[in-house]
């Protein structure tokens, strides 16, 4: 049966390493969102829909009926639905009656 040696993962102490240490904590994102400071949440400024492409929400509890909400890209596909579709606000869609 062999052994199993166990696995040393320590990287030598010279300068590549010290450089690779460096560069790995510039490049690795750090999460912008800290608990007293910018805690994410609905009403976050990269939640909201604000014009961007990040934002998707308006801050409200199942905003559905607003036309501002959504990412800028939402907001034009949604312009561009009306256009071709029959049922707007100011004609909407009645059940017949018999």
């Amino acid at each position: 049966m062999p052994s199993n040696e166990p696995l040393n993962f320590d990287q030598p102490s010279n300068s590549l390493s010290q450089i690779a240490e460096l560069e790995r904590k510039k490049l690795i994102p750090k999460n912008d969102f800290a608990k007293t400071a910018n805690e994410y949440s609905s009403v976050n400024k990269d939640a909201l829909a604000d014009g961007d492409a990040q934002g998707k929400g308006t801050g409200g509890s199942l905003d559905v009926y607003n036309e501002s909400a959504g990412a800028i890209q939402d907001i034009v596909e949604r312009k561009n639905e009306i256009k071709i579709n029959l049922y707007k606000n100011n004609s909407p869609y009645t059940t017949p009656k018999a």
